[in-house]
């Protein structure tokens, strides 16, 4: 089996599960944040690692109701790690920082909460809450904290219910691009 179709199966096993605690499914938030990548003419990497950011939910298992999660299911790291043995890092790196990427926001942009779904509001509280002024340093050290803060961008505004975007299937190429090897 090809890496992309593996990938795609991915999807189709897991992708069509409600997101947690949002209006929309795994797949179709996956799917807008890499439309709202491309609708910024972001890098391809960058597209692919909005396509891909939220892989880890579909690798590993975690509750489906969001109000039985008790702690963070850390699957920016679970993505990040395997796709980073798939994909340049410019692809694995926004994926393994856009949980500390939202945290970072939180912590430097005074807006940026308010635009929190209910749902983002519960994990980031999993997730550590705000940053305090020495991780933001260390984040803002991070070679992939500026591609990371758009893919949480990206991310924060990928749960609209009916939104029209491409395909998975129109991703074959892309994903192909990015030199991604036969398992």
């Amino acid at each position: 089996m090809s890496l992309v179709d593996e990938i795609f199966a991915l999807f189709k096993q897991h992708g069509a599960g409600a997101y947690y605690g949002e209006s929309v499914s795994m797949t179709e938030h996956m799917l807008q944040a890499a439309y709202f990548a491309q609708a910024e003419a972001a890098p391809a990497a960058l597209v692919l690692a909005a396509l891909l950011h939220d892989v880890g939910h579909l690798i590993e298992t975690v509750p489906d109701d969001i109000e039985d999660w008790t702690t963070d299911a850390r699957h920016e790291e679970v993505g990040g790690r395997w796709l980073a043995q798939l994909f340049p890092a410019s692809v694995s790196e926004p994926v393994r920082l856009h949980v500390p990427a939202k945290r970072y926001l939180c912590a430097t942009d005074n807006a940026y909460f308010a635009k929190l779904s209910a749902a983002s509001i519960v994990t980031l509280e999993l997730q550590g809450g705000p940053m305090t002024r020495e991780e933001s340093l260390r984040f803002e050290a991070e070679s992939f904290y500026r591609e990371a803060v758009r893919v949480r961008r990206w991310d924060d505004a990928g749960k609209v219910a009916g939104m029209a975007t491409h395909k998975l299937e129109d991703y074959r190429v892309l994903i192909n691009s990015m030199n991604a090897p036969l398992r």
